[in-house]
């Protein structure tokens, strides 16, 4: 197992947090293990703090200050490092975004919207506007470039592996005008190519399949647990519940079957994306089961 690259206590404020429980944990000789045991969370949840990756909940926070004796240095911390985190995405997603980038695979299924990593400012634009319609301009643009700057995950030396299944629905419905669906669509084969991805289309005609039921996202790691990721329309949840993963992944793996060919899927979104350039709408009697 190779090693975990060691953390830029510089790079944000989680990660300076981080690097300040990993300083002291082993400044009193503790393990991991050691530090986390009798508390309700896992060696990995501690580890991915210690590295900037994950929020520290304020009932971990009294653990650590209580078992390291720092007098509630790590409690009263708690706040900076959220709103820090926050920076312009949703609470409950900030941790997901920082555990992107050390991903290894980033395997993800939406059957509603694009994909956030795949999003153009436009489309996001209209979804942000649409899910919180009293915000403030400037939050709205806060969140549109937050969402945008995600991608430059795919421009690491060691980007993650990406694979996206998305319904057939997504790529149909004309969320922003024609012209905009059209670029949003040319930027989604953009970033495939870019990223060496996959994308898959489960198509309209396809009977019940694996995920019927919400969006879901699993993410691996080099040097830590797998872990999924499913969100609502004002929540999300991080489950790293190895047996609950592996379910997830093994439905995802069936899910891969139940779609369309990467070239094939590709070759739609083209299509619909000329489609939407040159005004067409495609009516219902015209649609004919994939061959």
């Amino acid at each position: 197992m190779p090693s975990r690259k060691e953390p830029d206590a510089s790079a944000s404020v989680p990660s300076f947090y981080g690097a300040e429980l990993r300083y002291r944990r082993e400044a009193a000789g503790l393990t991991l293990a050691q530090l986390i045991d009798g508390s309700f969370r896992g060696i990995p949840f501690l580890s991915q703090i210690e590295h900037g990756e994950r929020r520290m909940p304020m009932d971990l926070a009294k653990h650590v200050d209580v078992r390291l004796g720092t007098d509630g240095f790590f409690q009263r911390r708690c706040e900076d490092v959220r709103r820090a985190r926050q920076s312009g995405h949703a609470e409950y997603f900030a941790d997901v975004v920082a555990m992107e980038r050390g991903a290894e695979t980033i395997e993800e299924w939406s059957p509603i919207l694009v994909p956030g990593l795949l999003q153009t400012a436009d489309y996001a634009r209209a979804v942000i506007r649409a899910a919180q319609p009293r915000a403030t301009h400037e939050r709205v643009e806060e969140m549109v470039s937050a969402r945008m700057s995600r991608a430059s995950l795919f421009e690491q030396d060691e980007s993650p592996e990406f694979w996206a299944i998305l319904d057939e629905s997504v790529i149909r419905r004309r969320v922003v005008p024609s012209r905009h669906m059209a670029e949003l669509l040319e930027h989604v084969i953009d970033v495939v190519h870019a990223a060496r991805g996959v994308l898959q289309i489960v198509p309209e005609t396809a009977a019940c399949h694996p995920f019927m039921m919400g969006t879901a996202r699993v993410v691996t790691f080099p040097d830590a647990p797998a872990m999924t990721y499913m969100e609502a329309m004002y929540s999300g949840q991080v489950i790293d519940s190895p047996d609950l993963v592996r379910k997830y992944q093994r439905s995802y793996d069936r899910l891969k079957a139940a779609a369309l060919s990467p070239r094939t899927s590709l070759n739609m979104i083209e299509k619909a994306a000329a489609g939407y350039r040159n005004g067409r709408r495609r009516r219902r009697l015209d649609r004919r089961p994939p061959a």
